[in-house]
């Protein structure tokens, strides 16, 4: 399979490593530092540094050449370059099936990735997401790791995870699109609840307190979205949960731990060099949930923290003093 990966940050280079062992890969960045870095080093070094381009790795330099002969194409953007990217798809005339890996909801819309693709390709697009708990560095290196592609037609992603799975990225077909992107998104935002936890030095009891709780959070929202509550049993909501919640390879984790020291948000993604979804998503699933009257105070925690310079630890107060209630309300 011809298979072009559009963006080269660390998750969309490791993929490209991964998948390069069994395809035909391009990958292809608006960095043009990075891309001829990539050609004359063999290595990522700004965004992923210490891996090798395999050989078989083509760097795309041309983005409608590197498209125009894909049978799939993986968008490995931010979110925030996500429409943009698929609007130069439509203009260009360069449509194609395509996946995603991005996790968030748009800022200013709340739009989950499935909804924007049906805005800039149309309701017909054949698309997906690929997600679950997965950090680039470790599916890089080849180590095991298990995530789920789901997507608006059901063949489609039984018949892309069959060609795209290996031993070491082994990969499983879903068809509950909604209930997969909530799952990827909102994760973040508990990700950064459960780095102020640990960073206040609130216990291991606390952080799996709120863990079960975030679940939770996610699975009322997702439902609510159309998504199936079998889903976040699975890979992309507890698998994901779990992974970013504790893996100190988090991005978001590493903001909450930043903030429960008392470091300003600014400071703190200047830091990171990355982007963490979860400061973003924070406010568009609070305001969502808020629409929609959704009970998702771990979400209305982390936003207040972020965005209303409410101090970590008089928020996590405020939660332990919720009047008790049934476990599954």
């Amino acid at each position: 399979m011809n298979l072009t990966v559009i963006a080269a940050g660390a998750w969309g280079t490791a993929l490209a490593i991964a998948f390069s062992a069994r395809h035909r890969v391009t990958l292809w960045t608006r960095e043009e530092d990075v891309t001829q870095t990539m050609l004359a080093e063999r290595e990522n070094r700004r965004f992923f540094p210490g891996h090798r381009l395999p050989e078989a790795l083509r760097i795309g330099t041309v983005f409608d050449v590197s498209v125009a002969d894909a049978d799939l194409l993986l968008l490995a953007t931010p979110l925030i370059g996500f429409r943009p990217t698929l609007r130069r798809l439509h203009e260009a005339h360069l449509a194609r099936p395509l996946i995603w890996v991005c996790k968030g909801m748009e800022a200013e819309t709340a739009k989950l990735p499935h909804q924007i693709v049906a805005e800039e390709l149309g309701e017909d697009a054949l698309c997906g997401a690929l997600s679950g708990p997965s950090f680039a560095e470790e599916v890089g290196k080849g180590l095991p790791t298990a995530i789920t592609l789901a997507a608006n037609n059901f063949a489609f992603a039984r018949q892309t995870a069959i060609e795209l799975h290996s031993h070491c990225l082994r990969i499983y077909a879903n068809d509950d699109l909604p209930g997969v992107e909530v799952g990827g998104a909102v994760k973040n935002v508990m990700a950064i609840a459960t780095g102020i936890c640990d960073g206040l030095g609130l216990g291991l009891n606390a952080r799996a307190a709120l863990m079960t709780r975030g679940l939770a959070e996610i699975a009322r929202l997702g439902v609510a979205l159309g998504g199936h509550p079998n889903t976040f049993m699975g890979l992309a909501g507890m698998g994901d949960l779990i992974l970013t919640c504790t893996g100190d390879l988090s991005r978001n984790r590493q903001v909450g731990l930043a903030l429960a020291a008392g470091k300003r948000l600014p400071q703190i993604l200047a830091d990171l060099g990355h982007v963490a979804e979860g400061v973003s998503t924070a406010r568009e699933v609070a305001r969502l949930a808020g629409h929609l009257a959704i009970d998702m105070p771990i979400t209305q925690a982390v936003n207040a923290i972020l965005y209303h310079d409410v101090p970590a630890a008089e928020a996590v107060e405020a939660l332990l003093n919720r009047d008790p209630k049934p476990e599954m309300q």
